[in-house]
């Protein structure tokens, strides 16, 4: 996950910081230190770091942090709000046309960098803000990439426009605006070929199309993963063809985040996007806020509700009847099967504790906390029950255990195990609704050697 090792480094610096009564200027100086060489193997731009290293320190040492009540959280409190600055303090949307007016954004990125994915993601993103986009499919030398428009579009309900292969991406894009002028869509998103490098054929060929149809917005794709690579990128293209943001894909994989921390500082662009997953739906807006909360290990639960209210698919009426079975220990392995999906939708049980705040948890540690293969176990026993035995497990006697059990590819004695802890659960919760007892739910079926509770 991006910034785990970074997180990791910054929450250890932290907890030295709090376990102080009193700082010394030679403490803060000896923390920064750390806070520098962490962001370096991040891989954020040196000159970035020097920066902000420099901009913390003039503000940690002073009379009212030092002598305050609490100086290891007023310095935290300055880094996160120097880390905002640092990745442009406002969250920067796709500035749309006003009125009916057609906004046009076109899409610029080396190959490999998620490009024509992240054209259908943004387009999703758009649609559920009330616009009505048309993807266009300009790279005419990989067919490939045209057939991938065209079911990323089917996927996210977007139309596309192509021609083919045998016609220039100028006509292509010009074609493309008489169409959505004629059927009503009011943003037209041109995804263009890219290269394994910048070149000049390419540039020429992004300029001709931004002229010829007169482009409002130039987001540039870039792949967090590559580092200080995504941003001497960005820079170049900024500087031949000019670009209005950034959309950063790959997030989520194994990166140190340098690419984040420095973009907006080297290019002076914004980040508009980030991709956190292969599904068509794991592109997040950017908000330099969240995005410091969370490096810095704070949480993120505003992104969790965004999350919660995107991934909750069931109307109002069934999620209270869902509330009340729970509050009165009804709540069955059908409804164990709807959370286990709602959780999945949400990124898993890691990435949504990832965002709690306080949890004292560094990134590293909730692997061995959530056993995940458990979980799938859990599921799998379930799916392997009737549709009347997960709406009552009453009916669950010794030959029908066994025959889940080898359904599910497990011993007996897990499913045994597997349904006492639901009885219990169902009792727990119904004592909680009831108001018979305070705190947590105990330990959930699933959550690896009970060491977190629900």
């Amino acid at each position: 996950m991006a910034f785990e090792s970074l997180t990791d480094k910054l929450q250890n610096v932290f907890k030295n910081l709090r376990s102080k009564g009193r700082l010394t200027e030679e403490d803060v100086k000896a923390a920064l230190k750390e806070v520098k060489m962490a962001l370096l193997e991040a891989d954020v731009n040196f000159k970035v770091v020097k920066q902000f290293v420099k901009s913390v320190e003039e503000r940690a040492i002073g009379q009212d942090v030092m002598n305050g009540l609490n100086p290891g959280q007023m310095v935290i409190k300055i880094v996160n709000e120097e880390m905002v600055n640092l990745m442009g303090s406002e969250t920067t949307e796709i500035a749309m046309q006003p009125g009916k007016s057609i906004t046009i954004v076109m899409m610029a990125g080396l190959q490999g960098a998620g490009k024509t994915t992240a054209t259908a993601k943004i387009a999703g993103n758009l649609k559920k803000k009330g616009k009505k986009s048309l993807l266009v499919a300009l790279d005419i030398y990989r067919p490939a990439a045209i057939e991938q428009l065209q079911i990323n579009g089917k996927k996210v309900e977007v139309d596309v426009f192509s021609m083919g292969t045998d016609h220039k991406p100028v006509e292509i894009a010009k074609e493309a605006l008489k169409h959505a002028e004629k059927n009503g869509h009011n943003v037209v998103i041109l995804d263009t070929a890219g290269r394994l490098h910048v070149d000049e054929g390419m540039m020429q060929e992004l300029q001709e199309v931004k002229e010829a149809v007169g482009v409002h917005q130039t987001l540039l794709v870039v792949d967090a993963m590559t580092g200080q690579d995504a941003v001497n990128v960005a820079k170049q293209f900024d500087e031949q063809i000019g670009i209005d943001g950034v959309v950063l894909t790959k997030m989520d994989g194994d990166t140190r985040g340098g690419a984040a921390l420095s973009i907006k500082a080297v290019t002076g662009k914004p980040i508009l996007f980030v991709g956190m997953g292969e599904k068509l739906t794991d592109m997040e807006q950017f908000y330099p806020d969240r995005m410091a909360s969370r490096i810095l290990g704070m949480g993120d639960v505003l992104s969790l509700i965004d999350k919660a209210q995107a991934s909750i698919d069931m109307d109002e009426e069934k999620s209270r009847d869902m509330a009340g079975r729970m509050k009165k220990g009804k709540f069955d392995f059908e409804d164990y099967l709807e959370s286990m999906k709602q959780m999945r939708n949400m990124g898993g049980l890691s990435s949504i504790l990832g965002m709690l705040p306080g949890m004292g948890i560094k990134a590293s540690e909730l692997e061995g906390m959530i056993d995940e293969k458990q979980l799938a176990h859990m599921e799998a026993i379930v799916l392997s029950m009737t549709p009347e035995e997960r709406r009552n497990p009453k009916l669950l006697n010794p030959r029908r255990k066994h025959r889940i059990a080898k359904g599910a590819g497990v011993d007996i004695a897990v499913v045994n195990r597997f349904i006492k802890q639901f009885e219990q659960s169902q009792k727990m919760m119904k004592q909680f609704g009831g108001g018979k007892k305070r705190g947590g739910f105990g330990g959930f079926p699933g959550m690896g050697k009970g060491r977190f509770p629900f």
